[in-house]
């Protein structure tokens, strides 16, 4: 745990150096608002969720964000967080949903890696999407007798990471490399219903098919 923390210092105390010699200018990617986020993906139908006030996004410090909950007829839902920063040069930069579940009186019962087969957007010239496998992280959480799934992960420039102490290295090295520090948090939760057959593996499938159904489109909102 202490060298764990050693390396986290010392990579963000080399990046604070690079991003600070870095070129001033950083270049601003050409990418959709959420405000076109589609509200019918496959058979899911989307509506807005409840925007967050004045003092949760000044804790973000996102530039945009879609907060919108997607079902399939007489299903269960499920909600979707996107956060995008377009900087992460001024301080503003992805916090885990980790620091926020405690504070909403949600605890962390059990977490995991889990892997979904996605279909990416396809990429620059018209190249066409292709099949690809992404690691998110996996938590049950439980608030009194309610339990909920979330799945959640950093995505930048193409890249979809679990871990956040990797997304702070990436975000170094996209500095370096291509003078962008733009990234996006993404975050699936979906309530588990004691009413549903194996209420869990439920609620996992029903949350992995969503984002199945979804990674497809994140190309033209975070892009690469």
């Amino acid at each position: 745990m202490v060298a764990r923390l050693v390396i986290v210092g010392l990579t963000l105390l080399l990046g604070a150096g690079v991003i600070a010699r870095a070129t001033k200018i950083e270049p601003v990617p050409v990418r959709k608002s959420f405000a076109t986020f589609p509200m019918r993906i496959d058979d899911w139908q989307g509506s807005q969720g409840a925007p967050f006030d004045t003092r949760v996004l000044g804790v973000l410090g996102v530039d945009e964000y879609a907060n919108l909950v997607y079902a399939r007829p007489q299903q269960v839902p499920v909600g979707v967080y996107i956060g995008y920063y377009r900087s992460q040069r001024e301080g503003d930069t992805i916090h885990s949903p980790l620091n926020c579940i405690p504070g909403s009186g949600w605890q962390p019962v059990s977490n995991r890696a889990l892997t979904i087969p996605v279909t990416d957007g396809g990429g620059a010239a018209g190249s066409p999407a292709a099949p690809r496998e992404i690691v998110v992280n996996r938590y049950l959480i439980q608030k009194g007798a309610d339990q909920q799934l979330v799945l959640y992960w950093y995505q930048s420039q193409g890249r979809v990471v679990a871990s956040e102490y990797a997304s702070k290295v990436f975000m170094v090295w996209d500095a370096i490399r291509t003078a962008r520090t733009d990234a996006a948090l993404v975050r699936i939760i979906t309530p588990i219903k004691n009413s549903e057959p194996t209420p869990e593996v439920s609620a996992e499938r029903r949350a992995t098919d969503f984002v199945k159904s979804m990674f497809p489109l994140l190309a033209e909102y975070l892009p690469s």
